[in-house]
C-alpha cells in the first residue's frame, strides 16, 4: 500500500482525534491549493485526506517515543484497544512459545491482521498470527490501527481489524540511536542501538535508498527479585480475614511417592508421602513446605518473571521513479530474535517398578505407616519428582524472519494502479537450554542406583549432567508467496462529485511445517527404533508438512451521495483450497499416504461504510459488513499428540466400576491433555467461521482546540472454531465423557487419564464496546499544551459453547483462564516549550473477579489467630485495578542531537495480587499478561543525525 508522507498528519486528524473537520475547513478556504489523494489503511481508493469513514488510529513517531517502548510488542501493548495478546512472559511455561502478538478488542490474535507497509508477513503459525518480535521498532515510522473489520480488502482473517506498520522511507540523513532502560530491580535491563542512512530524495533525485540496522537486548528478570512474586505462599486479606495463597507442587525434591493399592474390600485407594520426610522427620532442601505427609515444592520462587530477549535486524528499501507516473519499489527485512525462558526444574511423574531396588529401599519400609498392611495389595507406585540438580528448564526460542516485497505503482490514463510480489518466511526453533533430560539416560541412572530420587537436592549435579539435553527440540517453518494487483479510477459523475472504483485481486500460496526431533516424537510408530523421551518436557509430537493456496478478488466503490456525505460499497470473494499434507498420520500415529485433508472453503463478503458531515464541526460515520475466516492448516492436519499437563482438577471419573477410575489421583491433581486437529470431511469437517461487524462513530470539534471522538463497534462470530476448555471438560464429565481417555505416557511408561481437546465449529461469540479518543491543544505562556485521552469500554465479551451456555467474560476469569477488562484507558498530557517536550501519562486497567476456587482445589488456606495455617478454604475475591504513571522529557539539544529521559511507573506500583497464575506461566501472585513486573524503570535515549 502506497502511503504519502502527509498520512501521519491527515489520518491522525481524520480518524483518531476527529480534527478532520478543521482540516476540511482549511481545504475549503484554500481552493487553489493542490489536493493530494492518499491511501489509508482499510481502503484501496486514494482519496482527499479530509475524507474518511473508518476508525483508524495512528501512532506517530512522537507518540512512539512518548510510550517509552523499546520494542514493537511493548508499543502495541500500550494501546487501550489491545486485549488478549500473547506476551513475552507467557513463554515462561505459559504457552507463549517465544511469540509476542497483537489482538484488537480481545477478539483474538488469529483475527487481527498484522501488515508491514500494507503487505502480509509470514505468520508464526499455520494461520495468520504474526510474531511482532520479528519487526524492529527502529525501522518503524508510524503505526496505523484499523479497529474495524477489513475482510473485503485484506482477506478473510482481518475480522477484528488491522495493525499496519509503516516503515521509514525517503530518509537522506544518517541517524544513530541508542537507549538504555534499567528497572529498580537488578534484572530486566534493556539496551538498544540502531543506525540508518538514506541516499537520494525521491522527489528531487528520482530515487531513495535506505539502509537500517539495529540490535536490542533485554536481560531476564526473576521472581525472587520482587516481593509480589518471590513465592507461591503469599499472605493476603479478603473480606477482613487473613488467608494465604498456597500454590505449591507435589512434584518435589526429595521425591513424593503415590502408592496405589486395593483395600481389603476390593475397592481401589491411594496414599501419597515423602519417603525422605518419613526417614528424617523434616523437609530437606530449599523451597519446600511440609503439608501432611508430603514436602511440597515452591516452584514459583525459582522462575523468571520476564525472559531474556535479543534481536538483530536489518532493513533496506529502494524507491525509484521510472518516470513521472511510474515508481518501482523494493523492500527487504531480515530479523533474528531469541527468547530464552527459564522456569522451574523438570517436574514429571515417573513410575517406580515394584520389583526395583528403589521400591525396596524407599517405599516398602513405610507401607505399614501408610495403613497398607498387605504389601501384595500394592498395584503401582509413581514418584512426583523435581529434578533440581539438573537445573531449571530453559527453552531458547529463536526466530529468523525474512521478508521481501517489490513491485510498481503509478498512474496511467486516469488509473492509479499497483502490482506487487511478496515473499516472506518465518523459521522458529526451540532448543533445550537447560534442565531437560533424556528419559533413557535418566532411567539408567536410577536403575543403577547412581541417582536416588528420594535423596535431598544438591548432591547429584554431576550424576545427572550426562542426561541433560542440549539439542534442538523442534523446528517450525512458515512461508507465504503472494501476488497482488489493484487499480482505481473515477468511473462516473454524480451531482456531488465523481464516483471512484477500485478493483483488485491477489493469489497466495502458504506453506507450514513442524519438525519435532526424535526426543519430542518419543515412541511414535513412524520411528519404531526410537523409544527415548524428554523428562520435563512433552512427548509424542508428530511432524506436519502442509500447504494450501487461496485467491481473492475485491471491488470498492466510493459514491459521493451528497456534498457532505459519502457511501463506500465494497465486496470480496475468497477461495481456499483443501490442505495438502505430506506428513499424514492415522489415529495411532502411523504414517500414511500424503494427500488432501479437510475441505476447500469459499465465500463472498461485503461491507458498507458511510461518512456524513451534517455541519462543518461534526463528522458521523458508520459501517456494516460480513466476514469469514477459514480454518488454519493446523486446525485441520495437526495429529493428536501430548498437549502437556492440565491445571488441578478433581478426578472426572466417579464410578469405581469404570476402568479409567484406577487412573485417578487423590484430591485435586494435574492430568494429561491431548491436542490435535480435525481432518474430517463431510458433515464433521471444519467449516469457515463467519462474522458480522458494525461501527458507529462521531467526531465533534466544538472549538478549534478541542476534538471529541467516540466509536461504537460490534462484532459477532458464529461457527467459531474452538477447543473445549479443560475446565469445561473436567467439570462436566457426563457431557464430555468421550473426551476423557486412557493414554500411554511414554515418559511414565504407563497408562494415564487424559482429556482430548480437538477443534470443532462449536462456539459463537459477541464482542461490543466503545473506543474514545479526545484531544485538547492550546498555547500558553509556558508553551504548547496538549492532552489526549484514549480508551476502550467493553460492553460485551460473550461466548456460547454447547453444554455451557453463554459465558460472559468481561471483568472476570473465564474458563479459558483469560480476562477481558471492562475499562482500559491512557491519558497523556504534554508541554512543548520549543527545545523541551515534557509528557506525563496515566495508564489504567479496571479490576476484575479473580479465579474462583473451592476447598478441594487446595489453593487458599485460612490463617488462624495464632498465625498458623488452617484448612484449605473456598475463595472468591476481586483483583484490584491497576494504574501506573510515566514521565518523559525530550530535549532537542541541537538540530542534530536529541536526548530523551523518562521514568516508567514512577510510583513503583506493584501488580495487583491474584490467586490465579495460569495465564503467565509458572509465576505466582500476579498475572504477567496484564501487568508489568519490572516496576519503576529509568530510561535514556539519544539520537544523533548527520
Amino acid at each position: 500500500m502506497m502511503v504519502e508522507t502527509v498520512l501521519s498528519r491527515s489520518v491522525r486528524l481524520i480518524c483518531a482525534s476527529g480534527l478532520a473537520l478543521g482540516m476540511h475547513a482549511a481545504v475549503a478556504q484554500n481552493t487553489d491549493a493542490p489536493i493530494q489523494r492518499v491511501e489509508i489503511t482499510g481502503s484501496s481508493i486514494k482519496r482527499i485526506s479530509a475524507e474518511g469513514a473508518l476508525p483508524v488510529q495512528t501512532l506517530s513517531k512522537l507518540q512512539i517515543e512518548q510510550s517509552g517502548a523499546s520494542n514493537v510488542a511493548d508499543l502495541i501493548a500500550t494501546l487501550p484497544s489491545m486485549q488478549g495478546f500473547t506476551t513475552s512472559s507467557m513463554s515462561v511455561n505459559g504457552g507463549g512459545g517465544g511469540l509476542q502478538t497483537a489482538s484488537i478488542h480481545s477478539i483474538g490474535e488469529g483475527y487481527t491482521l498484522v501488515l508491514l507497509n500494507g503487505r502480509r508477513l509470514a505468520p508464526a503459525t499455520s494461520g495468520s498470527t504474526v510474531n511482532l518480535a520479528s519487526i524492529p521498532l527502529a525501522a518503524v515510522e508510524r503505526v496505523e490501527i484499523l479497529t474495524d473489520g477489513a475482510n473485503t480488502l485484506y482477506g478473510s482473517d482481518a475480522i477484528a481489524g488491522v495493525v499496519n506498520f509503516i516503515l521509514k522511507k525517503n530518509q537522506t540523513d544518517a541517524i544513530v540511536e541508542a537507549s538504555y532502560n534499567q528497572p529498580r530491580s537488578s534484572g530486566g535491563a534493556t539496551s538498544t542501538a540502531s543506525i540508518s542512512k538514506g541516499w537520494g530524495d525521491l522527489d528531487k533525485d528520482g530515487f531513495n535508498l535506505l539502509l537500517s540496522a539495529s540490535h536490542d537486548e533485554s536481560k531476564a528478570s526473576y521472581a525472587r527479585e520482587r516481593d509480589f512474586s518471590q513465592s507461591g505462599v503469599i499472605p493476603f486479606t479478603a473480606n477482613g480475614k487473613a488467608y494465604s495463597l498456597y500454590q505449591l507442587s507435589s512434584n518435589s525434591i526429595p521425591g513424593v511417592a503415590t502408592v496405589k493399592y486395593t483395600k481389603a474390600d476390593g475397592t481401589p485407594s491411594s496414599a501419597a508421602f515423602s519417603p525422605n520426610l518419613f526417614a528424617t522427620g523434616t523437609c530437606n532442601g530449599a523451597n519446600l513446605f511440609k503439608v501432611g505427609n508430603r514436602c511440597l515444592y515452591d516452584y514459583a520462587a525459582t522462575v523468571e518473571n520476564t525472559p531474556g530477549l535479543k534481536r538483530d535486524s536489518g532493513f533496506a528499501s529502494l524507491n525509484f521513479k521510472i518516470n513521472e507516473n511510474t515508481n518501482f519499489f523494493a523492500e527487504g527485512l531480515i530479523s533474528s530474535f531469541s527468547n530464552t525462558a527459564q522456569y522451574a526444574a523438570p517436574a514429571q511423574p515417573l513410575g517406580v517398578p515394584l520389583s526395583s531396588a528403589l521400591y525396596a529401599k524407599s517405599i516398602a519400609p513405610y507401607l505399614a505407616r501408610l495403613g497398607i498392611t498387605n504389601p501384595a495389595s500394592v498395584t503401582s507406585v509413581a514418584m512426583n519428582l523435581r529434578l533440581v540438580d539438573a537445573g531449571g528448564r530453559a527453552d531458547e526460542y529463536k526466530t529468523i524472519a525474512k521478508h521481501l516485497a517489490l513491485g510498481v505503482d503509478g498512474s496511467f490514463k486516469g488509473f492509479d494502479y499497483r502490482a506487487a510480489y511478496t515473499h516472506s518466511e518465518n523459521k522458529q526453533t526451540d532448543t533445550a537450554a537447560g534442565g531437560y533430560m533424556s528419559l533413557n539416560a535418566f532411567d539408567a541412572l536410577v536403575t543403577s542406583g547412581k541417582f536416588d530420587p528420594f535423596a535431598p537436592p544438591g548432591t547429584s549435579k554431576d550424576v545427572l549432567a550426562p542426561a541433560v539435553l542440549h539439542n534442538q527440540l523442534s523446528e517450525t517453518k512458515s512461508k507465504i508467496d503472494m501476488v497482488q494487483a489493484s487499480a482505481s479510477t473515477e468511473v462516473f459523475q454524480l451531482p456531488a462529485g465523481a464516483a471512484q472504483l477500485a478493483l483488485g485481486a491477489d493469489f497466495t500460496r502458504q506453506a507450514y511445517s513442524e519438525a519435532p526431533d526424535a526426543f519430542t516424537q518419543g515412541q511414535n510408530k513412524q520411528q519404531p527404533n526410537f523409544t527415548d523421551a524428554i523428562v520435563g518436557g512433552s512427548a509424542g509430537a508428530l511432524p506436519i508438512d502442509a500447504s494450501r493456496k487461496n485467491w481473492g478478488t475485491y471491488g470498492e466503490l466510493l459514491l459521493p451521495v451528497l456534498k457532505n456525505m459519502d457511501l463506500t460499497v465494497s465486496g470480496r470473494y475468497d477461495d481456499f483450497s483443501a490442505v495438502t499434507n505430506d506428513k499424514n498420520f492415522d489415529a495411532d500415529g502411523n504414517l500414511i499416504a500424503p494427500g488432501k485433508q479437510g475441505e476447500s472453503a469459499s465465500k463472498a463478503t461485503y461491507k458498507l461504510a458511510l461518512r456524513w458531515n451534517p455541519v462543518e464541526s461534526v463528522l458521523i460515520r458508520g459501517s456494516y459488513g460480513t466476514g469469514f475466516k477459514a480454518p488454519t492448516m493446523s486446525n485441520i492436519v495437526k495429529p493428536l499428540v501430548n498437549g502437556g499437563s492440565s491445571q488441578f482438577h478433581a478426578c472426572p471419573i466417579t464410578s469405581a466400576s469404570d476402568p479409567r477410575f484406577k487412573l485417578c489421583n487423590p484430591g485435586s491433581s494435574e492430568y494429561g491433555l491431548l491436542t490435535g486437529g480435525n481432518a474430517s470431511v463431510g458433515a464433521g469437517a471444519l467449516k469457515p467461521e463467519e462474522s458480522k461487524q458494525a461501527t458507529l462513530g462521531i467526531r465533534v470539534e466544538p472549538i478549534s482546540s478541542l476534538s471529541l471522538g467516540f466509536d461504537l463497534w460490534d462484532v459477532k462470530l458464529r461457527n467459531q472454531i474452538q477447543t473445549l476448555s479443560e475446565d469445561l471438560v473436567f467439570n462436566n464429565p457426563a457431557i464430555y465423557d468421550s473426551l476423557l481417555r486412557t493414554y500411554f505416557d511414554p515418559i511414565q511408561k504407563q497408562n494415564v487419564l487424559v482429556a482430548a481437546l480437538t477443534p470443532f465449529n462449536l462456539a459463537s461469540s459477541h464482542y461490543q464496546g466503545i473506543d474514545w479518543d479526545h484531544t485538547y491543544k492550546t498555547n500558553t505562556t509556558l508553551g504548547k499544551v496538549a492532552v489526549q485521552w484514549t480508551g476502550t469500554f467493553m460492553t460485551k465479551a460473550e461466548q456460547e459453547t454447547p453444554g455451557s451456555g453463554v459465558e460472559k467474560n468481561i471483568g472476570r476469569f473465564n474458563s479459558y483462564a483469560n480476562v477481558t477488562f471492562r475499562w482500559i484507558s491512557k491519558l497523556t498530557a504534554s508541554l512543548n516549550t520549543g527545545r523541551f517536550t515534557h509528557a506525563l501519562t496515566a495508564n489504567y486497567h479496571s479490576g476484575y473477579t479473580d479465579q474462583v476456587y473451592n476447598e478441594d482445589d487446595s489453593v487458599v488456606r485460612e490463617v488462624l489467630a495464632d498465625g498458623s495455617l488452617g484448612d484449605y478454604v473456598p475463595m472468591k475475591r476481586q483483583v484490584a485495578s491497576y494504574t501506573t504513571f510515566d514521565w518523559q522529557t525530550k530535549a532537542q539539544l541541537s538540530k542534530q542531537f536529541t536526548l530523551i529521559a523518562g521514568v516508567k511507573n514512577i510510583a513503583d506500583i506493584a501488580p495487583p495480587f491474584t490467586i490465579r497464575n495460569a495465564g503467565g506461566g509458572n509465576q505466582s501472585g500476579y498475572d504477567g499478561r496484564y501487568t508489568d513486573p519490572l516496576g519503576r524503570q529509568f530510561y535514556l535515549t539519544g539520537s544523533y543525525k548527520f
